[in-house]
Order: C-alpha cells, then sequence, then structure tokens
C-alpha cells in the first residue's frame, strides 16, 4: 500500500471515530432528572370543590406579554372542561371591573425592557389598588439575553414589588419565573459544544435560569411562587428538559410544547395552565 493510499485510509478511520464520538455525545445529552431538581405537578384533582369555589370569588390581575396570553388561552380551555372554575378573563386596568370572580389582565410595558414592566405594572396595580386579592407579573423570554445584568433586573424587580407589598398588603403577589426557550439541537449543535463554539439558546436560557434561580432563593418557603421555568422544562412523565454547563445544568423549553421554539402551542399551553390555575386555587387553602 502506498504512502498516499495509507493517509487516506488513515483520514478515514478518524472520520468515523469522530462520527462515532460525535453521535455518543448526541444520544448523552437527552434531559433526565440528573443534577436538576424534581418540579412537583400537580392534578386538578388534588383541588377540592371548596377550593375551585373559593378561587371562583377572587379578584386577579396579571401583567404579561405573549406568552402570558397562550397561559390564559389554555386557561378558557381547561375551564371549558372544569366549569367547577368560573372566571371571567378579560382585559381591564380598571379598577372597578375588579369584582370578584374576574382575572383581569393586560400587557405590560415593553419586550427587551423588563424594568419598563416593573414600572407598568406597578401603575396598574396602583390604579387597581385595593381591588385586587392577587396580583402576578410576567417577564418573557425576550427580556433575557447573553447581554442582560441579570443582578439589574432582579433589584429593581425587588424593589418595585416591596414597595406595592406595602403600600397593599392585602393582596398576594405572586412572583413567576421567566420562561424559556429551546434549544439548537442536533449533530450541529453538538459539533460547536465539542470546538466551543455557542450553542443556540444556550446563553440565553443561561441567563433566564440565573434571573430564576435569585427569585426561588429569595423568596421560595415564604412567598407564592409560580415556576413556570421549571413546569416548561418538564416532560409529561416528570422528567427534566436540560443541557449542561460549567456550572451544573440549565433547564430548557419541552420541544414539545411550543410552535415556535418560545410561544407555547395547544398542548403546552393546556399543560402550563393547569399548573397555573391549580396554583392559585391553592393560595387559599
Amino acid at each position: 500500500m502506498g504512502n498516499r493510499s495509507r493517509k487516506y485510509l488513515a483520514i478515514g478511520y478518524l472520520s468515523s471515530a469522530v462520527i462515532f464520538f460525535l453521535l455518543l455525545g448526541l444520544l448523552s445529552c437527552k434531559g433526565g432528572e440528573t443534577n436538576m431538581n424534581v418540579v412537583k405537578l400537580y392534578s386538578m384533582k388534588d383541588i377540592p370543590a371548596a377550593g375551585w369555589k373559593q378561587l371562583s370569588e377572587k379578584r386577579i390581575y396579571f401583567g404579561h406579554q405573549s406568552v402570558g396570553f397562550n397561559i390564559l388561552d389554555g386557561a378558557k380551555e381547561v375551564m371549558q372542561a372544569n366549569p367547577q372554575i368560573a372566571l371571567r378573563i378579560f382585559e381591564t386596568r380598571k379598577a372597578a371591573d375588579m369584582t370578584p370572580g374576574v382575572l383581569g389582565h393586560t400587557t405590560v410595558g415593553k419586550n427587551t425592557d423588563p424594568q419598563s414592566k416593573c414600572d407598568d405594572f406597578a401603575g396598574i396595580v396602583n390604579a387597581v389598588g385595593k381591588s385586587a386579592d392577587i396580583a402576578v407579573l410576567k417577564f418573557c423570554y425576550v427580556d433575557f439575553t447573553d447581554k442582560t445584568d441579570v443582578n439589574k433586573v432582579f433589584d429593581y424587580y425587588q424593589q418595585t414589588i416591596s414597595e406595592l407589598k406595602r403600600k397593599y398588603p392585602s393582596t398576594t403577589f405572586v412572583h413567576m419565573t421567566a420562561p424559556l426557550t429551546t434549544i439548537q439541537t442536533g449533530i450541529k449543535a453538538r459539533i460547536k459544544e465539542i470546538i466551543g463554539k455557542p450553542v443556540g439558546g444556550y446563553a440565553d436560557n443561561i441567563k433566564r435560569n440565573q434571573f430564576n434561580e435569585k427569585l426561588k432563593k429569595t423568596y421560595e418557603g415564604k412567598e407564592p411562587i409560580f415556576d413556570l421555568a421549571g413546569i416548561e422544562s418538564t416532560y409529561p412523565d416528570g422528567t427534566r428538559a436540560f443541557f449542561k454547563t460549567t456550572t451544573g445544568a440549565c433547564p430548557f423549553l419541552v420541544p414539545e410544547y411550543t410552535m415556535d421554539g418560545g410561544h407555547l402551542n395547544a398542548k403546552g399551553q393546556r399543560f402550563i395552565a393547569e399548573q397555573f390555575l391549580i396554583m392559585l386555587a391553592s393560595l387559599g387553602s
């Protein structure tokens, strides 16, 4: 065998070895429970009839953007199948509309500007005043990118909520983790990971996770939290969708819950909405 033939044969062996290890790496990337806390999922049956009746008498305000509309669309579908949940859902910024049995909502602020969302949310809560029994602010996934100063965003959020709690002590403020997106997958993503190039969705989800961890560390066990990110990254069988980083594991949105990598499809809407309604109903128990 000539030198040139030996060279080509060696390259062939090398290419086969590279492909083998890339495929092996792809197989080992599937999310599971390793290094990730299990998110407790509840059933509609976990809430007694008295709990749903009590929720149907609450006055709830929800400030959000597009994923919020997804959740509310899911809530309407869930309520059609569960008539014991008698909430009226509609957009409003008026205190007069906040009567018992209303889940009033609006978009707040501008996407990519979380401070504007805090300010707008505070303004609406000030307008609604004591008419809201429960108030919830949700950021969007586009509010967090690889350039986001997470500490700055969280500090402003915390200051906003603290001031509102001081002014409206009878209102229950629910903290909600920031939603996630899917990540780039497949052999191209694995190659990027091996050669040190950014994989689509990694950096932004890491920032979202940093914010979410700060929020949970600050409020968990003290004030109500709806872990939207935790539920979005949990498969129906309870396993988690995550990728590994140098500091641990980072969750991402389960692909089967989304239509475009960020917004929720019909399955995702209903799955998230059930958990959201269950959480709201549990506040009075």
